[in-house]
Formats: C-alpha cells, structure tokens, sequence
C-alpha cells in the first residue's frame, strides 16, 4: 500500500485518499469549530426575542422562555410567543426539534396547563438537566446532591488502584479527579439541607 495514496471500499463507499475534493459554494450554514461560526449564528438568531413579551434566555442553540403565570391570560400569552417562536423558525428555516421542547410547571399551581408547538403537545418534566445541573420543579438540590456523591466511586477507584499512598499523591489525585465533580457549578446548587450538605461533605 502506498503510503501517500490508498484506496478504501466499503460496500457502496469508495474513498480515494491522497486526492482532494472539488470546491463547491456554501450558500447556508454555519462553519463548526471556528471562531467565526458562533458569532455567525448569534448574528442570525439575534431578532428571535423581537416582540417576545415573556422572558426569554439564549445560549448558543438552546432558547428558554418563561413567566409567571397568575392567570389564564398569563397562559394564553405564553403559548402565543411559543407561536410566534415558530413563526421566526419558519420564516428564517431554522426549526425547533419539538420532541425536545419540555414544559416545567414550578410552585403549586393546581391548574397545570398544556402548551403546544406545531401542534404537538410539549412533555411536562419534573426534572431536567441543563449544563450538567439538575433543576427540578421544586428547586430543590437533593437529586443534584446525589449525583455529586457519584464521585465518591472515584474515591474508591483510588484507593484500590493506588499503591503508594503518599499525601502528596493523594491530594493530587483528589483535586483532579474527585474535586471537579463537587465544585461545578456550586453556586448554582449549593446545598441547604443539612441531609444533603452532610452527604456532600462525606467525600472530602
């Protein structure tokens, strides 16, 4: 095989590498993995909120939209900036993946209501994961609680596999390995109960 040029066949693929490809013109999209190609698509996403009356978060690709709703007016206003969202999908073709649209109902309302987006009613979750944070509809920080002690398996890990035990080590190990998981983001979901802060703490 020659070093410079070699020839792939996989059923119906057929790759000659060493030769390059013909240059064709990009007419949409975005470059990934550049600098640029962020910039480009919060340029061209930028007139999403433009007569949006709700509150609403954009990071990268993933909206969030969300209000108080006191009555059924409140709700009517929010399905009809969810319309409007779809409006500007459509108009600049750019679609929202619906079966990844959620609804989360926070606080104790009885009357939980049900949003739709082209006609497909959106999932009610309780708890969703955003960032690696665990945000549930209570606000509370047990579950992401739990999923920090995760990193007392690592602890373990390092105890059965290191031999030589020494201080230094082993603080090394810790702050690169078992550290990370507990400061993520901890002023986000910073435990108030007792039960969870003494959960967490069992791992220092």
């Amino acid at each position: 095989m020659n070093a410079d040029k070699a020839d792939i066949t996989c059923e119906n693929l057929y790759i000659d590498l060493g030769t390059i490809a013909k240059t064709i013109e990009v007419l949409t999209g975005v470059p990934q993995g550049s600098v640029l190609g962020p910039i480009l698509f919060l340029i061209y996403t930028n007139n999403l909120d433009f007569g949006i009356r709700n509150w609403i978060l954009k990071l990268a690709d993933d909206t969030k939209i969300f209000c108080r709703i006191n009555n059924s007016l409140d709700s009517e206003q929010l399905q009809s900036n969810l319309l409007q969202l779809i409006r500007w999908s459509e108009e600049w073709q750019m679609l929202f993946n619906v079966n990844k649209c959620k609804v989360m109902h926070i606080g104790k309302e009885e009357q939980q209501r049900q949003y739709f987006m082209h006609d497909q009613c959106l999932e009610v979750v309780c708890q969703e994961k955003k960032f690696g944070i665990l945000i549930s509809n209570d606000l509370k920080v047990s579950q992401q609680c739990q999923q920090a002690y995760k990193a007392s398996r690592i602890l373990g890990l390092i105890n059965r596999t290191t031999e030589y035990k020494h201080k230094h080590i082993l603080l090394r190990l810790y702050k690169s390995l078992v550290r990370l998981h507990l400061e993520y983001c901890i002023i986000s979901w910073s435990p108030h109960y007792k039960k969870d802060k003494i959960l967490i703490e069992r791992i220092y």
